[in-house]
């Protein structure tokens, strides 16, 4: 059967201090997790019974197989993710400062793996046929991975749900402008374009949320979700407009909860619902995301997201 969502972009392993609060010059100890913003996608997708794979590079290394086995406990396909000999698989430390200070120290020199996708060694027959296609700007940042994702890209030609997660990292560009330069060039081959608001500036010159999503739209894309941070989510699908606060948590991490947000949405527009429910849904997984430490083991089921609906309506 074809796949239900197949996400392409950064993998690695996350290496994350289990003491919270304090700088890394002064942690002890450290859990090691899988990481990486698309392979964090397709596993709350699968979280949530969808059939998904992840396409993607490691080093031939032992952090490569730690990335195997892990993608196959999540139950997420493994057989895109191929291994590059002469580079090591990435690694990823943060600071934990509650509520909202994450430093990420990215180790991806002298070049991420996850970057050497290349056009001519993927099934585009599987990225045709997928349910969901998701893509990310950090795939845009160098070549030949951005070659590759403009290629999967046309190749797919709208011919489903295409998402672009904008995902803008600063420190895997030049400058801000040359990737607006690439985000121009994907954005008409997109059906979703998901950011939060300097992700939108970089994408479309604007941090007004309404102003991004119709700038959005206006470059093609058919539903365009802006993250508001504290003032909840803005989603556009170009007739509807509906904005919906953020579910309130107790923060221990929230580096994965964009992508817990991710692949709830994968799972809401897989099965169709209606707008606001789809935000609130993916609003509430995130939440739940930012309660707890890891990113991929922390993503949560669908009955999980449900109750934490639940409690929310309650508190309401």
């Amino acid at each position: 059967m074809a796949l239900e969502v197949l996400t392409m972009g950064r993998i690695g392993v996350d290496v994350y201090p289990l003491q919270t609060g304090v700088s890394l010059r002064e942690v002890q100890t450290f859990g090691k997790y899988l990481g990486g913003s698309a392979t964090n996608v397709a596993v709350a997708a699968a979280r949530h019974g969808r059939r998904s794979a992840v396409i993607s590079r490691t080093g031939e290394d032992p952090f490569g197989e730690f990335i195997h086995d892990a993608l196959r406990g999540f139950g997420v396909d493994d057989r895109y993710v191929t291994p590059v000999t002469h580079l090591p698989t990435p690694v990823t430390f943060c600071e934990i400062f509650p509520p909202d200070d994450f430093p990420l120290y990215f180790y991806r020199l002298p070049k991420a793996p996850d970057l050497e996708i290349h056009a001519d060694e993927l099934d585009m027959a599987a990225v045709r046929e997928a349910g969901i296609f998701w893509v990310t700007g950090t795939g845009l940042s160098q070549e030949p991975s951005r070659d590759a994702t403009l290629a999967a890209l046309r190749a797919r030609a709208k011919s489903g749900t295409t998402v672009f997660d904008l995902d803008y990292r600063p420190m895997f560009w030049p400058f801000r402008d040359e990737a607006r330069r690439w985000y121009e060039e994907a954005l008409p081959h997109v059906t979703v374009a998901v950011g939060n608001l300097d992700e939108c500036e970089t994408a479309v010159g604007t941090r007004d949320p309404h102003a991004a999503a119709q700038a959005l739209h206006a470059a093609g894309v058919e539903l365009a979700i802006v993250k508001q941070g504290p003032a909840g989510v803005l989603a556009s699908d170009g007739t509807t407009e509906v904005v919906v606060p953020p579910v309130p948590v107790e923060v221990v991490n929230g580096l994965g909860a964009g992508d817990a947000f991710g692949g709830a949405l994968c799972h809401a527009l897989l099965a169709g619902w209606d707008l606001e429910h789809s935000m609130r849904f993916c609003n509430a997984a995130g939440a739940i995301v930012a309660g707890r430490l890891a990113c991929a083991e922390a993503m949560p089921t669908t009955d999980e997201v449900e109750a934490k609906l639940g409690e929310a309506v309650g508190a309401g």
